[in-house]
């Protein structure tokens, strides 16, 4: 046989799979039985890491597009949030290519050129291929809340309920066989029946669109939380709260809380917490969120019953990069951000939580002895339902006494996790007693620690991130 045939047998082989991949249905998502997660249409867990790059579509070339993703697949992200009429004028001023999303700015004619791969929607089109390519799901967002309550932005309000609703099946019919969840809202809290005439409106055309195929949550401004309004609506699959930017400690593990206890019983995560590299309430003078505020509330609301959680860097979400006018102090060009360490330690977070069944968890804080720490000291506990672990966060170190009576086995391994590098640094096995005293290897603001305690009843695998 000649090499010119092998060759061509070895291509033909390459385009086989190539279009075997590229035919291959994507997972879909549902909400488990239980109500509190997310599965894949496997029945396999999926835990919902996220990223907000609320500019991707509109700023980002297709070069800068693959760079971001493949960073943040690389590192276990696996849902990236991003706005298709964008926030930043998004619908004046042209994608990197020249072109915009709407023809005169009416949602029933988006700017859609027949028979090219060059308009707006061809570029969403490449960025959400490309992110199926790389295993992650896209959070998408139809519309940023400015075109339809504008209060503050660009805007301008351009959505009524009835184009809502041809829009949202538009989209829903273009993205129905693609790994998306629809994100509706867009950092605005409606106010008024219209308003949420629009959003109900177009939740009903995205399920006309795509059959029904794709979960939906709604993305409310800071402070605020989807159940406000929606959490009996059967469109919304979990509730989204943001938490926001406008304080260091931020409690948001109270509304993750209080949305676990909301009944209908539905999964919850925060979809918009402290971003890395933000300026404390938008104020340079008053300091700046790093790693240790993200690993915080990350923690935080993931031991108080989340379903996963979502990260953000102040830099990216706009692809803030010179001679741009940055929004809100942003400092950073977003290429050197993707390498600031909170991402990283995100997914070190994932993958500690993956080694256990972490969808048994349930919130208890009455594994832990004492009066418990406020502000930035406090603590969260959940344990498995069954006893089997438990997992603590100690967001400042320091010591801690556990009551076991929930916990099974005569012997607890116990092992502290560093989230700042995904590492057990010390561990040791203990003899269960009624109460045991622990303490952290160092103690102080960045040197949180994730103590974690297994029952020698179990076989759970030792704890060893990325290996």
């Amino acid at each position: 046989m000649s090499r010119f045939l092998v060759s061509l047998l070895v291509l033909g082989a390459v385009l086989q799979g190539l279009v075997s991949n590229s035919d291959a249905a994507p997972p879909l998502l549902k909400v488990s039985p239980n109500g509190r997660y997310l599965v894949t249409d496997k029945g396999e867990p999926f835990f919902y890491l996220g990223d907000t790059a609320w500019e991707l579509f509109h700023r980002c070339t297709r070069e800068e597009a693959e760079l971001y993703l493949k960073d943040r697949a690389s590192k276990g992200f696996t849902v990236i949030q991003a706005v298709v009429l964008a926030e930043l004028d998004g619908l004046h001023t042209p994608n990197p290519y020249g072109h915009v999303p709407l023809i005169d700015d009416d949602p029933t004619r988006p700017d859609i050129h027949p028979g090219s791969d060059n308009d707006y929607w061809d570029h969403v089109d490449w960025i959400v291929n490309r992110a199926e390519q790389l295993g992650l799901f896209i959070g998408m967002l139809p519309t940023w809340g400015d075109k339809w309550n504008k209060k503050w932005g660009v805007g301008p309000e351009i959505f009524t309920p009835e184009n809502a609703r041809i829009y949202g099946e538009f989209l829903g019919k273009r993205y129905r066989d693609k790994p998306i969840i629809w994100i509706l809202g867009g950092d605005r809290n409606p106010e008024n029946e219209r308003h949420l005439a629009i959003i109900r409106a177009m939740a009903a055309g995205l399920r006309t669109g795509d059959q029904g195929n794709h979960l939906m949550t709604y993305h409310p401004q800071g402070g605020a939380n989807s159940a406000n309004w929606f959490h009996e609506d059967d469109w919304l699959a979990f509730n989204m709260f943001q938490s926001g930017h406008g304080r260091i400690n931020n409690p948001n593990y109270l509304m993750t809380l209080a949305n676990y206890e909301r009944k209908p019983v539905k999964p919850t995560l925060d979809g918009e917490p402290r971003y890395e590299d933000h300026p404390v309430n938008w104020r340079a003078e008053q300091g700046w969120f790093d790693d240790w505020d993200v690993r915080q509330g990350a923690y935080w609301s993931m031991l108080s019953g989340a379903c996963g959680h979502t990260y953000g860097s102040h830099n990216i979400w706009q692809m803030y990069e010179p001679p741009r006018k940055p929004v809100s102090a942003a400092r950073t060009p977003w290429k050197k951000a993707l390498h600031h360490p909170g991402s990283t330690q995100m997914g070190y977070m994932k993958q500690l939580f993956l080694l256990r069944p972490y969808y048994r968890l349930i919130p208890d804080q009455q594994l832990i002895a004492g009066q418990e720490k406020s502000e930035g000291e406090h603590r969260r506990a959940a344990r498995a339902e069954d006893g089997t672990f438990a997992v603590i966060y100690l967001p400042t170190g320091g010591s801690i006494r556990v009551i076991t009576a929930r916990l099974k086995g005569q012997n607890l391994h116990v092992s502290w996790f560093d989230p700042r590098i995904g590492k057990v640094v010390r561990s040791e096995t203990v003899r269960k007693e009624a109460e045991i005293p622990l303490a952290a290897p160092s103690a102080g603001r960045g040197n949180d620690w994730v103590l974690v305690l297994d029952s020698d009843q179990e076989n759970l695998p030792p704890i060893r991130i990325g290996e």
